[in-house]
């Protein structure tokens, strides 16, 4: 079908499902946007007041839908406003695809007004970065972007596109499959290498699981939950893990770290057996990783084989999908009982105390403590970076 790669741009989006677009205008993505406004389709254009606002949208987007989201921006400083939004899509694992404008083809290199080389500007902070010359090149390039975003590891892609590219015409199919030899991710665990981590599990007499954000990155949250009820085996988080178990669950036990709970950092330092699931273990999570690999056999299972060993040794090391090695796992998981360790653990913690504010201010730690007392089952809160941030996450 003959149409424009911009209009052709519009059917990728229809293609891949998407529903709604984050994005601030600009006359190198105009094109796009003009083509946008005329089809007849149902995405939703969210108007935002600075670009990154809308990296930032399509990143809250895609961990709520689990499936990649979509920011527009145009070219120059509208594309580098994106940056920030980019990386915390990169650091957390997020998936989106970000659409730029760019200058015209012959243009490229010879710093006219508003150009930006955002595909290297961004480069250490994506999966993989497309500058589109070859219009014929569209349905491939964002077959493969959404494909790479939302597989494997999950993060961002950005695609570039200059303005004379987006008003040529293609011929346009959209493919139903998506092939790159050199990008196959692990997804399955290796039967034997999982048999290994379950004796492990099976052997230890004071088990632990941590667990990370790449549980929701994976959509692991019932597959956790399961195992570690079948076995039996208590669990802390990290930040990022924060909610993949209720506060109330007998073998929930809080949040490691340095703004983590007495209770789980004291676990993580008497435990035999750690189980690390998606958590690239920091080092606000892990002060000194080196002690702790001396005393504690270390199971590390992550879809991304560059973060298994990165800052914590791995005695027993998994590559695969977390939702699909943890149903693995649970197939041979047998029933199993660690009621002193469990009962030992709930004695770490202590009574939690509070400095008492001086005269006319609120201690933040009692006001979030009495707020979440008073808050029904099940409510979601959001806070934001810095202190209250940290108060709310040791409730």
């Amino acid at each position: 079908m003959k149409m424009t790669v911009s209009q052709a741009m519009v059917e990728c989006l229809k293609a891949e499902n998407v529903k709604v677009v984050f994005g601030y205008p600009g006359a190198a993505i105009c094109p796009f946007y003009d083509a946008l406004l005329d089809a007849e389709n149902d995405i939703r254009q969210v108007l935002v007041r600075q670009e990154a606002n809308g990296g930032h949208a399509a990143n809250g987007y895609a961990r709520i839908s689990g499936k990649p989201a979509v920011c527009i921006a145009t070219s120059g400083p509208g594309a580098t406003n994106l940056i920030t939004a980019i990386a915390t899509a990169y650091a957390d694992s997020i998936p989106i695809v970000c659409i730029t404008g760019q200058v015209n083809t012959d243009q490229i290199g010879s710093d006219v007004f508003q150009e930006a080389d955002i595909t290297g500007s961004a480069e250490p902070f994506v999966k993989h970065s497309y500058l589109l010359k070859d219009p014929e090149d569209t349905a491939r390039v964002f077959k493969e972007a959404f494909y790479i975003a939302g597989t494997g590891r999950p993060g961002p892609v950005l695609i570039d596109i200059p303005m004379d590219v987006q008003k040529a015409v293609i011929d346009f199919e959209y493919p139903e499959k998506c092939e790159i030899r050199s990008y196959k991710p692990t997804t399955k665990g290796n039967y034997v290498q999982v048999r290994r981590v379950m004796a492990a599990l099976e052997e230890a007499e004071k088990p632990l699981i941590c667990i990370g954000g790449g549980v929701f990155a994976a959509h692991a949250e019932n597959e956790i939950r399961e195992l570690a009820d079948i076995m039996q085996i208590p669990v802390i988080t990290t930040m990022m893990g924060i909610s993949v178990f209720p506060d109330d669950d007998q073998l929930f036990c809080g949040m490691i770290g340095t703004h983590g709970v007495k209770m789980a950092n004291a676990a993580v330092n008497e435990c035999d057996v750690l189980f690390l699931v998606g958590a690239r273990v920091g080092d606000r999570a892990v002060k000194t990783p080196l002690a702790l690999e001396k005393t504690t056999k270390i199971i590390h299972i992550d879809i991304d084989p560059a973060e298994i060993g990165k800052n914590i040794g791995a005695d027993l090391p998994l590559v695969g999908d977390a939702k699909l090695v943890l149903q693995q796992m649970t197939e041979l998981a047998k029933p199993m009982k660690h009621d002193e360790w469990i009962a030992h653990i709930k004695t770490l913690g202590g009574e939690r105390k509070y400095v008492e504010p001086a005269k006319g201010t609120v201690n933040p730690r009692v006001f979030i403590d009495r707020l979440a007392k008073k808050m029904p089952a099940n409510v979601t809160v959001v806070a934001d970076v810095g202190q209250n941030q940290i108060s709310t996450l040791r409730r």
